[in-house]
């Protein structure tokens, strides 16, 4: 399974961008998908998840910012980023797992997309 994160760019402080992570390949199901940033030096850190039943979490840093949703007809998560600030700078990084088809049946995956550049300038 394969994840496209896109959406990421450069926006001022107070501002606000949208991250989407697109999934294709032979999926059978999505359990969670999730958001990370990592800024470098650092350790990568867990933005906000939302489980197949629509449970969501958040790192305490976004709660009221960020607002991670799921299209599960179009496989793709979404995180619009409001009242952005310069330390949200970050790389950020999808990822996903559940079921998908094999060619000896189903098996899980745990996939990563390339990361996409969230710049927030003072």
């Amino acid at each position: 399974v394969q994840l496209q994160a896109s959406g990421g760019g450069l926006v001022q402080a107070g501002g606000s961008l949208r991250l989407s992570c697109a999934a294709s390949g032979d999926i059978v199901t999505i359990n969670n998908m999730r958001w990370y940033r990592q800024v470098p030096g650092n350790q990568r850190e867990l933005v906000a998840s939302i489980a197949g039943g629509g449970t969501t979490n958040y790192a305490d840093s976004v709660k009221g910012r960020f607002t991670i949703s799921r299209d599960d007809a179009k496989n793709t998560a979404y995180l619009p980023m409001n009242s952005l600030k310069p330390e949200d700078t970050a790389v950020y990084y999808c990822n996903a797992d559940g079921r998908q088809r094999g060619y000896w049946g189903q098996r899980a995956f745990d996939s990563w997309g390339l990361g996409t550049l969230v710049t927030v300038s003072s």
